[in-house]
């Protein structure tokens, strides 16, 4: 997590302080406002110590929990939240029966925190419960809009995470209720109003997000595509619905937790980070339905793992990876972790709601060698051996694992494209008794393939270290963007 705090100056003091605090690996932004001995905080993480640290430290007392909407991409700290630290969880209006208790706010409801005042906008159309919330001192001037998912640097949300929520509903008439949203309620707006939305440049909630994680209304006027002045309702939908990816899967279960509640993030934790020896361990593997999951660096598993256990680095895409790829939140996790890493894995876990972890490797993978286990491996070659393999047989197999829109952009002449996205189809391009070289952008995808397909009975796998970009930085190969067929290898 990174913490960034912005002190606005009010009559010549300090009158409110807003801390902006963002978590890189899944590109979410959460906010803690203070004033006057009260405090509130906007779209929590799961993990709620930093928040109740921070007002503990400041010797100030959260009064609310401001939630934009039922997050679909993480888990939200609002429950334990509210329960540890008194304070009033809020959403936008709503019909949804909610599993907790929560203040189900007006449009336009305001809210006393100390000297500020937050003024809530209903803005439907990344959902329909879909709300800002609205900063103004205590003299009644605008200084910030927290858009949550309606409104992010760059890009506007999503309109199809929502529409199987009501009958009826669509992501063209999401798209609609959106662009009133932005003309009618955020564009009056004054300009040097700062625009903090919850999510950045990485995450699957928009398509175009800009890396900077806020800026004024004004400039984003100025950029963003979708709050062009002369844009038409029409074109507004054709351009915000185009080019949508489809969701990780895990977006809807995630939606219900949130909805629904959660069991308390202590008790996640505690059960996830249980300590086994490889004894146990391997007792804990043959005796459950439990995953093994790896999440060292790609080429450290690569030189030796557990038979059957799949990797998916901690220092990568984590979340949205498992998410992907694990389609029951409910599936036992045993983890393989570096040392010292295991809590956080088990916390990152449970940020995405996977929260039936049962204990990890005690001392890694060394201590699985030392114990005399079977260990596995897999081949990981360099871009420049990987193209005397290619000079030698021209009929080598070459499975590119990216996003469709990465390979479409530029691939190797004769690679197929298998996006690890859709997993269960792109083995169907893969035979057990051909050898195939896996290759993503930078290698960190093509491990997770390779280790889903070795555990499935593929062996006649070899990794790319490096990916794309060292294959294209060798200079030794043929760069097209010529489609392949998507024939049998």
């Amino acid at each position: 997590m990174l913490f960034a705090e912005l002190c606005i100056p009010v009559l010549g003091k300090c009158a409110m302080k807003i801390e902006q605090i963002y978590t890189g690996c899944l590109a979410q932004g959460a906010y803690f406002i203070e004033s006057e001995g009260e405090a509130v905080v906007i779209d929590p993480l799961r993990e709620i110590h930093p928040y109740v640290e921070r007002a503990e430290k400041k010797g100030v007392k959260i009064k609310y929990v401001f939630e934009t909407h039922f997050h679909a991409d993480f888990v939200s700290g609002h429950v334990d939240l509210a329960k540890a630290t008194g304070a009033k969880i809020v959403y936008g209006p709503t019909n949804m029966k909610l599993g907790f208790d929560a203040l189900i706010a007006e449009d336009g409801q305001e809210f006393k925190v100390g000297n500020l005042t937050f003024t809530l906008l209903h803005t439907p159309g990344h959902t329909m419960e879909s709300s800002c919330y609205l900063l103004k001192d205590e003299h009644g001037k605008a200084h910030a809009l927290f858009t949550g998912d309606t409104l992010f640097i760059g890009d506007v949300g999503r309109p199809d995470l929502a529409q199987d929520a009501v009958e009826g509903l669509t992501q063209v008439k999401l798209a609609s209720h959106l662009f009133d949203s932005l003309r009618h309620k955020i564009m009056p707006l004054p300009d040097d109003v700062i625009v903090y939305p919850a999510h950045g440049a990485g995450s699957a909630c928009g398509k175009n997000m800009s890396k900077e994680t806020y800026d004024t209304l004004g400039n984003q006027k100025q950029i963003n595509y979708a709050l062009r002045a002369d844009m038409t309702k029409e074109e507004f939908i054709t351009e915000v619905i185009t080019g949508l990816m489809p969701p990780p899967a895990y977006f809807p279960k995630n939606v219900k937790m949130n909805i629904e509640g959660y069991d308390n993030i202590e008790s996640v934790i505690k059960r996830g980070t249980k300590a086994l020896s490889a004894e146990a361990f391997e007792a804990a593997a043959n005796e459950t339905n439990a995953l093994i999951l790896d999440t060292r660096a790609p080429q450290m598993f690569a030189k030796g793992f557990i038979p059957n256990s799949i990797n998916i680095g901690i220092d990568g895409s984590f979340a949205v990876w498992v998410g992907t790829l694990i389609p029951d939140l409910k599936q036992e996790i045993l983890i393989v972790a570096e040392p010292g890493r295991e809590a956080e894995v088990v916390t990152r876990l449970a940020r995405v709601g996977y929260d039936f972890a049962i204990g990890y490797l005690d001392g890694g993978m060394e201590a699985w060698t030392q114990a005399g286990k079977e260990v596995d491996s897999i081949t990981s070659i360099s871009a420049d051996v990987f193209a005397d393999v290619v000079n030698a047989d021209k009929d080598v197999a070459i499975l590119d694992v990216r996003k469709d829109g990465e390979y479409l952009s530029e691939h190797i002449a004769g690679a197929i494209n298998a996006p690890l996205d859709y997993i269960n189809d792109s083995m169907l391009k893969v035979s057990k008794d051909k050898t195939c070289y896996i290759h993503c952008a930078g290698g960190y995808r093509s491990m997770i393939f390779t280790s889903i397909l070795k555990a499935r009975g593929y062996d006649n796998l070899i990794d790319v270290a490096g990916g794309f970009k060292a294959i294209k930085d060798s200079g030794k190969f043929t760069i097209t963007d010529y489609v392949c067929p998507t024939t049998l290898l």
